[in-house]
């Protein structure tokens, strides 16, 4: 796409209402029917901007943009740059290949599409263009390797105030779940790239769920999945959302490396589904039963049980009428 295209997608996609072709073509030094050619060429293209006489133009597809989400971020550790990819199979991987390049920490990377990506306990997350979010975010923190689970709790608790802003009744599900009315909106994944005593890198994977498709849910996570536009009860960009999450995450990390684990333990505990409920966890074995007590350091979930507390290291957990 030329500079003057991406310009002109840049101004339509900042802003809800329409910006006329007379602006455009002053801000952009170039005529009006310039601007209209171009619009028309974008179109072709697959955009969706809409015309309205008297008013001007409206970007009304969702589309990412790194100048978009850029010039929106006040932040000093994350998101410059913002890597947008049209396809790609997992940010995560690509994350990762860039941090082994030299990468600063900060880089995010965002995809329209994301056919294989992955997300905890092996499964998978598939994004589809204009519904979901998919980004990875590079930390490069100066911890040691047993010390980096802590990580997936500071991003579960970053998201999560994220995402309250457009839905306060947002909860985490243990260990790092996005839940909204017993059905989720995001999910984590978090990996590492470390050798003995050292952490070189570590990918903070963030799958959100913006819209729902127009499709409606496929028959298997139909009952489970919602999104954040449903939750807000309006509609809801991926811009909006990816420019949340990389804020109120870069605050979290902030105060995590400033102040250390326990105050992110306490936000964590206060914005969890089970704090003090009864639940049971399948941990791929067995189902454990007991009462949510409290969140070990190692992000571990402590269950009271009736053979004592027991520390739970990963699975499903379900809460308990």
């Amino acid at each position: 796409m030329s500079q003057l295209r991406e310009a002109i997608l840049s101004r339509l996609a900042a802003g809800q209402t329409p910006v006329s072709g007379d602006r455009l073509a002053g801000e952009l030094g170039i005529s009006r029917s310039a601007v209209w050619k171009h619009i028309e060429a974008m179109r072709r293209q697959g955009l969706n901007i809409a015309s309205y006489p008297g008013q001007g133009y409206v970007l009304q597809s969702d589309v990412l943009q790194q100048a978009v989400i850029e010039s929106r971020l006040a932040s000093q550790r994350l998101g410059h740059p913002c890597l947008v990819l049209e396809q790609v199979d997992s940010t995560n991987i690509e994350a990762m290949r860039l941090a082994e390049e030299g990468a600063a920490e900060g880089l995010v990377v965002l995809a329209e599409r994301q056919p294989h990506g992955r997300g905890r306990l092996g499964r998978s997350w598939h994004t589809e263009p204009q519904d979901a979010l998919a980004m990875s975010i590079l930390l490069k923190p100066r911890l040691s390797p047993d010390k980096v689970p802590q990580l997936s709790l500071v991003a579960a608790v970053g998201i999560h105030e994220a995402l309250s802003a457009f839905a306060p009744g947002v909860r985490i599900k243990w260990p790092n779940d996005l839940m909204y009315d017993g059905a989720k909106l995001a999910g984590i994944l978090t990996e590492m790239w470390a050798e003995p005593g050292v952490v070189h890198a570590v990918i903070v994977g963030i799958g959100v769920n913006v819209r729902r498709p127009a499709g409606g849910w496929p028959d298997e996570i139909a009952a489970i999945a919602s999104d954040v536009s449903s939750a807000a009860g309006k509609k809801i960009t991926r811009t909006e959302v990816a420019v949340h999450v990389i804020k109120c995450l870069e605050q979290a990390y902030v105060d995590f490396l400033s102040h250390g684990f326990e105050p992110i333990r306490e936000r964590w505990w206060r914005a969890h589904l089970a704090s003090g409920q009864n639940v049971r966890v399948y941990d791929g074995r067995e189902y454990i039963e007991g009462i949510a007590k409290a969140l070990d350091v190692d992000g571990a979930l402590l269950l009271a049980t009736t053979e004592g507390v027991k520390r739970i290291i990963a699975g499903d957990l379900e809460v308990l009428a």
